[in-house]
């Protein structure tokens, strides 16, 4: 049993919240009288609203994000008709801004909007003294980060072998991009080093080998980003494995110089280019020197074992169908390891919602309101081009067709991969469940149909990932009598692969 209940619906069961687990180690005296739960958005809210009631608490505390919007709000509703006197505290994105159009804000009692680390353990402790707040938004006033708590000591065993483990040597973001909330921080203040990386110490001691930091701008102060990496460096094992997400064009030679030192396979970097366009640039109030961004990735991929993830968004004002196009062939031609294709977002609170008008932006009403049609791309193409992410991560992304995807791309890899992506949802009428076997099939009859590519340069580099991707048997188009030289090569494929 516990009178305080930390509580949120994570998109899968691998992530682990940083934010309740902040809000849990400064609750202070009130630590021992809370604890956190965690579930996923593939259970239901009836059947998370019994396992919280099951503890008979006297306040739960919800995290609502972009993506358990909808389940949060069948939650409080479940919450709130059963044990109506259960006291519900809101935060999180989701509810920080907007909020006299949310319903689940006005079924819950309580709601604080941005940074409530310390802010919820003092709303608890006068709630269970019994006094009540008229108002209902708690604002949380300023702090500094050295008052708080590090919610390391948190993490579970179990955590650390099994699921992501959050960490950040800093909060907030001097950049102003518009379709970010991070856009309304004033800036980046760091932790104090050396205090943070103590706590990363106990975690490399308890058994974490894989650290993801959510920092926003990981590379913005370099001297702090290379004693991060020079502490890694000194500890490293072949089970380590690092991600940050840099700036784009900000790349000295000291650091380049450490992240030299990364063997494969230790290091992962999110580069957010977004947009290749200046125009575009401006518009969102996104500073970024293309010509550094590019310098620097190329690099990145010539000079270092860096996994490199960069992004691009679809649907931004201004940009239309060949600027995009532009960017994403510019960026192709870099050739990171991934190329995550998003689909705007209009987040709550964020400045893109100025451009709304003027670029008449459309956006799905619900979570997570992607952008659906704007004055430069109609609802039709901005379809098609969430069709092409979507194949796109599961064809290039997904890593499965490394000799295949130069076949694919060509000398145009936007226009050839929209070609392909349009073609495989007139065969398919699907975006999802595309078994493997089958799509190895559809790719074999988009290559040497409407891609046309030399069918023996096609088979031959199906079949070199089809023997890597652990399927058993043959492909169709391997197949039957016409199949045998492709069954022979196969055999081949295969024979190489166990050689190595």
């Amino acid at each position: 049993m516990a009178d305080i209940l930390l509580t949120t619906l994570n998109a899968r069961y691998s992530h682990a919240s940083l934010g309740l687990r902040y809000l849990l180690a400064n609750m202070g005296p009130l630590e021992s009288r809370t604890q956190l739960l965690e579930f996923t958005i593939k259970q239901r809210p009836i059947d998370i609203a019994e396992q919280l009631l099951a503890h008979d608490p006297r306040i739960i505390g919800l995290g609502v994000y972009i993506w358990n919007a909808r389940e949060s709000e069948e939650l409080v509703a479940i919450l709130k008709q059963v044990r109506p006197e259960i006291i519900v505290v809101l935060g999180g994105p989701e509810v920080s801004y907007e909020q006299e159009v949310q319903r689940i804000v006005a079924l819950a009692d309580y709601l604080i909007p941005g940074q409530a680390d310390l802010t919820f353990a003092r709303l608890c402790e006068r709630l269970l003294a019994g006094e009540r707040p008229a108002e209902k938004v708690i604002e949380p006033g300023p702090f500094a980060l050295e008052q708080l708590q590090f919610p390391y000591r948190h993490y579970s065993d179990h955590d650390i072998e099994h699921r992501v483990v959050y960490v950040e040597a800093s909060r907030g973001c001097p950049f102003k991009c518009e379709f970010c909330l991070s856009a309304l921080d004033r800036s980046a203040t760091p932790f104090d080093l050396d205090t943070f990386l103590g706590e990363m110490a106990a975690l490399y001691r308890r058994g974490l080998r894989r650290f993801k930091f959510v920092d926003r701008t990981f590379n913005l102060k370099v001297e702090q980003s290379i004693r991060i990496m020079e502490f890694f460096l000194e500890r490293l094992d072949e089970e380590t494995f690092l991600h940050f997400e840099l700036v784009p064009d900000r790349l000295p030679e000291a650091l380049k110089a450490t992240i030299r030192r990364f063997p494969p396979g230790s290091l992962q970097f999110e580069i957010g280019v977004q947009s290749f366009n200046p125009k575009v640039q401006a518009l969102i109030s996104r500073r970024q020197d293309n010509a550094k961004t590019g310098a620097n990735l190329n690099w990145l991929r010539r000079e270092s074992h860096a996994h490199l993830h960069a992004d691009l968004i679809i649907g931004l004002p201004g940009e239309d169908m060949a600027s995009f196009a532009a960017g994403f062939d510019r960026l192709a031609a870099m050739n990171p390891h991934e190329i995550q294709v998003g689909i705007l977002k209009r987040l709550r609170g964020a400045p893109i919602a100025r451009h709304s008008e003027a670029h008449a932006m459309r956006y799905q009403p619900n979570p997570p309101y992607n952008v659906l049609a704007t004055d430069r791309i109609d609802f039709a193409d901005m379809q098609r081009l969430t069709r092409f992410a979507r194949y796109w991560d599961l064809v290039a992304n997904a890593g499965r067709f490394r000799a295949t995807l130069p076949l694919l791309l060509g000398e145009a890899p936007f226009a050839r991969f929209l070609a392909l992506s349009d073609w495989l949802y007139e065969r398919t009428g699907q975006t999802h469940r595309i078994q493997l076997p089958r799509l190895f099939t559809l790719l074999h009859q988009a290559l040497t149909g409407p891609l046309e590519v030399d069918p023996v340069q096609a088979e031959t580099a199906l079949l070199a990932d089809y023997a890597l991707s652990g399927q058993k048997g043959a492909p169709d188009f391997a197949a039957g009598p016409a199949g045998s030289r492709s069954r022979r090569t196969l055999r081949q494929q295969r024979h190489l692969v166990s050689d190595k």
